[in-house]
């Protein structure tokens, strides 16, 4: 029977982009390639006098994906992806942006 970090690592060779979207897929001519932010953890604990447990999980957040075709390979961004990471970007900049404004008058 393997270690624990032997198993773990076992399982995470199996987890990211290529597990969730599979390989590069060739779509008329043009060949795309998925791009994502993969997290996962894991975690775990006992006692002599009580049972034991252990657990994970896990999220894949899908960012673009690379396109190759007679133009190139560029990146194509996933405009939800862009939303989501943009929005309170924007709102947390311009906060900064007042308190600094704030200060510089007084």
């Amino acid at each position: 029977m393997d270690s624990i970090p032997v198993q773990i690592a076992n399982v995470l060779k199996s987890v990211g982009v290529q597990a969730v979207y599979g390989d590069a897929r060739e779509i008329e001519g043009t060949t795309v390639v998925p791009v994502a932010v993969v997290g996962y953890g894991f975690g775990g604990g006992g006692g002599e006098e009580s049972g034991s447990g252990g657990g994970g999980g896990g999220y894949v957040w899908p960012v673009g994906a690379y396109v190759g075709d007679s133009l190139g390979v560029r990146f194509q961004p996933n405009p939800v992806a862009l939303l989501v990471v943009g929005i309170p970007f924007v709102w947390v900049t311009g906060k900064a942006l007042a308190r600094v404004v704030r200060a510089l008058k007084k």
